[in-house]
């Protein structure tokens, strides 16, 4: 490879805090030092016990994708759409237009997961909802001199994602054994960030100092992530990245899109169940309903 390693320019620590009904979440991207990384709005590392969840809630505007980490979630949508992914699964939603959506735990104990809001572009916004939806045992997964790589999205080790990403995304799940070393080609125009679930890792060069888990780190120009796993015990983290899309973003929380007027029409459209939102005047998610009686 000619161009140069990305290096780390930002690290951040993701706290726990509070979301939805009772659940717990360690919001690195979409807090207040990092409000927006072209293109990608929110990463949540989540974990939710039932009763806690996410009830009924609208989105437009954007992708938001569901990795899931220990335990199963079920989701309900107005469309009659639902299902539930365990450890493993991954379930990328298209909100386009509109949905109104439910997401709580299907098993007793903790479930734990990530979620990542993408944005789309002004054409994509407005698009119908949809779904791709693939379970553990068919995500693409290689192997190679201590490390192992999931593809959620785009390629690596020369394994593809069958995943369509209308704003181009990579989204990679490395674990590297004991003393194990990786370098994964990312696009020179792409944004990039690495956030680390377990272990600690050495990222961007060989001398630099290690990173713990619920770290998240912004990495800079360049044309490939290298990582070093200098630890006794296993390193597992995500690495993500995506073309930035270059413009205007304004969000009002499930909401977002390229201007306050469409902000507002989007409120509209919701209060008054019009374009796109129509399914969800007389829609209430069994779960829901469930804990109303």
């Amino acid at each position: 490879m000619s161009g140069d390693p990305r290096t780390v320019v930002r690290k951040f620590l993701a706290r726990p805090q509070h979301e939805g009904a009772g659940a717990v979440v360690r919001r690195s991207i979409g807090r207040f030092e990092l409000k927006y990384f072209d293109p990608f709005l929110v990463l949540d590392e989540f974990s939710i016990t039932a009763p806690a969840g996410f009830p009924d809630h609208p989105h437009r505007g954007f992708e938001t994708v569901t990795y899931m980490l220990q335990g199963a979630v079920t989701h309900e949508d107005f469309e009659g759409h639902k299902g539930t992914i365990e450890a493993g699964d991954l379930q990328w939603m298209t909100a386009g237009r509109g949905i109104v959506h439910s997401e709580m735990p299907a098993s007793n104990g903790t479930q734990k997961g990530l979620q990542l809001w993408i944005n789309l572009s002004d054409r994509h916004k407005m698009i119908e909802p949809r779904y791709q939806e693939i379970a553990s045992t068919n995500i693409a997964e290689a192997s190679e001199d201590g490390v192992t790589v999931r593809i959620i999205a785009g390629e690596s080790l020369g394994m593809q994602s069958p995943i369509y990403t209308r704003t181009p995304t990579m989204f990679l799940d490395f674990t590297l054994e004991p003393g194990a070393y990786m370098q994964q080609p990312v696009p020179e125009s792409w944004n990039a960030f690495v956030y680390i679930l377990e272990g600690e890792g050495v990222f961007g060069k060989s001398r630099s100092s290690s990173t713990t888990a619920h770290h998240l780190l912004l990495l800079g120009p360049g044309d490939r992530l290298m990582a070093w796993n200098k630890s006794s015990k296993m390193l597992r983290f995500i690495l993500v990245g995506g073309e930035p899309i270059g413009q205007p973003v304004v969000q009002w929380g499930p909401f977002v899109m390229n201007t306050q007027e469409e902000i507002d029409q989007t409120i509209q459209d919701f209060e008054n169940f019009e374009n796109g939102f129509e399914k969800a005047r007389y829609w209430r998610s069994e779960a829901t309903q469930d804990q109303e009686f």
